[in-house]
């Protein structure tokens, strides 16, 4: 078996979005979420339950459009889980994807999580595993889901934005 090193870079911050704002919405204000999960990923499900502790809802718009999103809930004690996000088709490739992970994580490091992590399916979404580790994200697991007949990788993070 060959050997599969790679060094991802020590930081990549996000660029200057003009205009850009997130904010946390409560369940309550999902709507907009909701038209942007049908176009990004064409499918009325955003993700399989709300019922989940500390369940956090971003959404990220430019001049007030919105046109991203982040989703994600408490997985264990000390591990929050980024369950599904998206950017507009017309809006991608300008950081913003970035700039809602970082401000997750900001976040989610603010309220006592040591962790962060994700799932990806790297031939649907091959952006997400780039992010992933130019982020510094570390590879965890990886299996085959039978459900989208997919594989899928799981990434994570250690919390400490000092460093």
């Amino acid at each position: 078996m060959e050997r599969f090193d790679y060094t991802p870079p020590l930081t990549v911050h996000p660029r200057n979005v003009p205009g850009l704002s997130i904010r946390e919405i409560p369940l309550e204000a999902i709507e907009a979420v909701r038209e942007m999960n049908r176009i990004i990923f064409r499918e009325e499900r955003i993700i399989n339950t709300f019922e989940r502790d500390e369940v956090m809802i971003l959404e990220a718009s430019i001049d007030g459009e919105p046109v991203a999103f982040k989703i994600g809930y408490r997985e264990s004690r000390h591990t929050f889980y980024s369950a599904k996000g998206g950017v507009m088709p017309g809006f991608r490739r300008r950081g913003i994807a970035v700039a809602l992970l970082g401000d997750m994580m900001r976040r989610v490091e603010e309220l006592g999580y040591r962790r962060i992590a994700f799932d990806t399916f790297p031939n649907l979404h091959p952006g997400m595993t780039i992010l992933a580790l130019a982020r510094g994200f570390q590879l965890t697991k990886s299996d085959f889901n039978s459900a989208y007949r997919e594989y899928r990788l799981r990434f994570e993070k250690r919390l400490d934005l000092e460093s």
